[in-house]
C-alpha cells in the first residue's frame, strides 16, 4: 500500500488557498464564455457560445429586397457575364464588347438587396444604391410573404434610402442602438442576403470606427470583419443587445474580411427626415475647403483649422466676409481639424440658423456671424465645373498671367495668381515638385497677382535664401512647395 502524505498547517491552508482560487477562475471564466456582451473592460473577449438566440431575435425583421430596371445595351453588366472564354483580350471578348456597346435594345436588369422593418407602419431602411432608378420594388419576409414597396426617401449622399410596404399583418421590428458606444473589438452580427442567399447571418468584430473610404462628403464608416458581400446591401448590423448600430454599405473589391456599415447614430436623424419630408435638408455655408497638411501649418503657424479654398459669391460666408486663405478654427465652439468634420458641423446646423465662426483671417483671429443657407447638391455640382505674358527662370519655372482661357479650362474662380505652363526637367523647381498647372498664388507670403509680381519677388530674394511658394493645384488643393534659391 502507498501512503500519501499530505502537508500540514500553513502549507496545508496555502495548497487549499490556490485549488479554491483556480476554481473561482475558472467557474468565473465559464460564466463569461456563456455572455452574450463580452466586451467588458477588464476581462478577455472570449467567443460567445452561441449567436442563436440573437439570430431568432432579429432575423424576422430583415428583408430580401429585389429590385427593376431598364437599361439601354448591355453596358458593364452583360459585358461582365459574357465576356470571351478565355478572359480579356481575345476575339470572342471584342466581340462581345462591340457587340453589346453598340446595341441600342433595352434590357430588364435585375438587382438584390437587403434591408430591415423599422416600425409597424411597414417603413424599410435600405441603401439609397439598392432602389436607385427602381422600376418595381418587392420586398421578401423570412415567412416567404411578398409585398410591393414604394421609395418613401432617399439620400445619395450617405447612401441611405426608406422604402414602405402595405402589409396585412403584424410586423417585426428592430430597434436602434447607439453606434457611438461601440468599441473596437466589440462582438455583432450582419445579416442579409448575399448573392441571393436568403437570412444568412455572419459574425465579427467592430474591427475600426471613422473610416473614410471616399464614398461622399459624409464618410464615417464602421469596419468589420463580419462577412458582408453583394446583397448585404442595406441589411443591419446588430450589437449584442440585439439593436441596429450600423447598415452595411460597403466592401473593399478583393477584399476579405473588410466590410463597412454607415453608423446608425449619423443614420437616425436622416432617416427620421426622409420619414416626414422623403428629403434631407442640410446646413451649407458656401465655401470650397480642405486639411491643413503640416507645411500648410507651418505656413500659416497654426496648430489646427480647416483652409477656405474658395468662396461662392452670394452664399452665406461670402456676405459674412469670409475670405479665400481664411483658416476656419471652430463653429459655435466647437472646434474644427478636417475638411469632413467641418462638412458634417455644417451639415447638422438648421436652415436660418446663426452660427458663430471663428476664424484666422490676414493674421488676426476674428469671430463672424453667419447665416446658415440651404445645401443644394445639384447646384454645388454645377459649380464644380488678353495679353500672355509669360516668364522663365533661374529655377526651372515657366510661368504666365491668367488669360480669360486659362480661366476657363481650368475652371478657376478667379484671375488671381499666375500659372506654371512648363518645368524643366533637371531644375530646382522640378526637384522641389513645382508641377505644370499649378497656380502660384503667393510667394513668401506676398500676394502674387501678375508675372510682374512673380519676378518680383523674385528679384528680392538672394542667393541661398529660401522661397515659399503658396499653390493651388488641381485635385489636391493648396499646398506649400518650398525652393533655396
Amino acid at each position: 500500500m502507498i501512503r500519501v502524505k499530505f502537508p500540514s498547517g500553513s502549507i496545508m491552508k496555502t495548497v487549499i488557498g490556490i485549488l479554491i482560487i483556480v476554481g473561482l477562475v475558472l467557474i468565473g471564466s465559464g460564466e463569461y464564455a456563456s455572455s452574450a456582451a463580452g466586451t467588458q473592460p477588464g476581462k478577455s473577449a472570449l467567443v460567445p457560445q452561441s449567436f442563436t438566440g440573437l439570430a431568432k431575435h432579429a432575423s424576422p425583421a430583415v428583408v430580401n429586397i429585389r429590385t427593376v430596371k431598364t437599361i439601354e445595351g448591355g453596358g458593364r453588366v452583360f459585358r461582365h457575364f459574357f465576356q470571351g472564354p478565355r478572359g480579356h483580350g481575345d476575339m470572342f471578348d471584342q466581340f462581345f464588347k462591340k457587340f453589346f456597346d453598340e446595341d441600342p435594345r433595352e434590357f430588364k436588369q435585375k438587382s438584390l438587396g437587403s434591408g430591415f422593418i423599422l416600425d409597424k407602419n411597414g417603413y424599410i431602411v435600405t441603401n439609397h444604391h439598392v432602389i436607385k432608378n427602381a422600376e418595381e420594388i418587392r420586398v421578401k419576409l423570412k415567412n416567404d410573404k411578398e409585398y410591393d414597396a414604394e421609395i418613401k426617401g432617399a439620400d445619395p449622399s450617405t447612401d441611405l434610402a426608406l422604402i414602405k410596404i402595405k402589409a396585412n399583418e403584424d410586423l417585426p421590428t428592430l430597434e436602434f442602438g447607439s453606434s457611438e458606444s461601440l468599441e473596437i473589438g466589440q462582438w455583432i452580427i450582419a445579416i442579409g442576403n448575399p448573392f441571393g442567399l436568403e437570412h444568412t447571418v455572419t459574425a465579427g468584430i467592430v474591427s475600426a470606427k471613422g473610416r473614410v473610404i471616399g464614398a461622399g462628403p459624409y464618410d464615417d464608416f464602421i469596419q468589420t470583419d463580419a462577412s458582408i458581400n453583394p446583397g448585404n446591401s442595406g441589411g443591419p448590423l446588430i450589437n449584442m443587445d440585439g439593436e441596429v448600430v450600423g447598415i452595411s454599405t460597403a466592401i473593399v473589391a478583393g477584399g476579405e474580411g473588410i466590410g463597412f456599415a454607415i453608423p446608425i447614430t449619423m443614420a437616425k436623424d436622416i432617416i427620421e427626415q426622409l420619414k416626414k419630408t422623403g428629403e434631407v435638408t442640410r446646413g451649407w455655408l458656401g465655401v470650397g475647403i480642405q486639411d491643413l497638411d503640416p507645411e500648410l501649418k507651418e505656413y500659416y503657424d497654426v496648430d489646427e483649422g480647416v483652409l477656405v479654398t474658395q468662396v461662392f459669391p452670394g452664399d452665406p460666408a461670402d456676405e459674412a466676409g469670409i475670405e479665400p486663405q481664411d483658416i476656419i478654427l471652430s463653429v459655435n465652439g466647437k472646434s474644427v481639424d478636417s475638411a469632413r468634420e467641418l462638412s458634417k458641423v455644417v451639415a447638422e446646423l438648421s436652415v436660418g440658423q446663426k452660427a458663430k465662426i471663428r476664424l484666422y483671417h490676414k493674421g488676426e483671429v476674428k469671430t463672424v456671424e453667419v447665416k446658415i443657407a440651404k445645401r443644394d447638391e445639384s447646384r454645388i455640382a454645377s459649380m464644380q465645373g488678353e495679353s500672355f505674358d509669360q516668364s522663365s527662370d533661374e529655377l526651372g519655372i515657366e510661368v504666365s498671367n491668367i488669360t480669360p482661357n486659362i480661366l476657363e479650362q481650368l475652371n478657376l474662380p478667379n484671375r488671381q495668381g499666375v500659372v506654371v505652363v512648363n518645368v524643366a526637367g533637371d531644375s530646382k523647381a522640378a526637384e522641389a515638385g513645382i508641377q505644370k498647372g499649378d497656380i502660384i498664388k503667393e510667394m513668401n507670403h506676398q500676394t502674387i497677382d501678375s508675372v510682374a509680381d512673380y519676378e518680383s519677388v523674385l528679384s528680392q530674394t538672394e542667393q541661398g535664401e529660401e522661397l515659399q511658394f503658396y499653390i493651388k493645384r488641381a485635385h489636391r488643393g493648396y499646398i506649400v512647395v518650398k525652393i533655396t534659391k
